[in-house]
């Protein structure tokens, strides 16, 4: 008797078997702060690359697509990732400000989604982390643009074996930054 596809979706296991208890309670009032010390406990868990994360856009028709990438800081200014603004993110971040990143480490079984207004920083900001990837020549990428999202919500995910799984939301109101409009074009 063969599996089906279903059958063997179902199958795979979800989490380890011990997974970290999270109580919101004990949440810092900075999502920044609470990312940092999950950030921490996933290196310290031997997480690979848990700096990755899903970036989410939509093309000015609303058409959605996403894609792998690093998340480079956190600050006053947002969640900062960059790319060329040649990309298809490049372009579809130039017809639609909004975007989302999700990060998932599910030897932990977390994750934690950002979800906000995208804003360009500034050229020398973006020179300043072009120079520094791997493999950098000295010479400059003028289509190179740092971008920073600036949350409008953020949620933290603990997963429970028991499926009553711990979600813990910093909307708007918990939320620093300031919202921009999006850039016309």
């Amino acid at each position: 008797m063969s599996e089906t596809f279903r059958e063997l979706l179902r199958a795979l296991p979800d989490f380890p078997d011990r997974l970290t208890d999270f109580d919101p309670a004990t949440a810092p009032a900075d999502p920044a702060e609470l990312f940092r010390l999950w950030l921490a406990e996933a290196l310290a868990a031997g997480v690979p690359q848990p700096n990755a994360c899903s970036l989410a856009t939509a093309d000015q028709d609303g058409r959605p697509s996403s894609r792998m990438l690093i998340l480079k800081d956190i600050d006053d200014d947002g969640w900062h990732f960059a790319t060329s603004r040649d990309s298809r993110k490049g372009k579809e971040l130039a017809d639609n400000r909004y975007a989302a990143l999700n990060f998932y480490w599910q030897q932990q079984g977390r994750q934690v989604r950002v979800a906000g207004d995208v804003v360009e920083l500034s050229a020398e900001a973006s020179a300043v982390d072009w120079h520094a990837r791997p493999g950098a020549d000295g010479r400059e990428n003028p289509s190179w643009q740092l971008y920073a999202v600036r949350p409008r919500e953020i949620e933290f995910w603990q997963a429970r074996h028991d499926r009553r799984h711990v979600r813990h939301r910093y909307g708007p109101a918990r939320l620093e930054h300031p919202t921009e409009p999006p850039r016309q074009r």
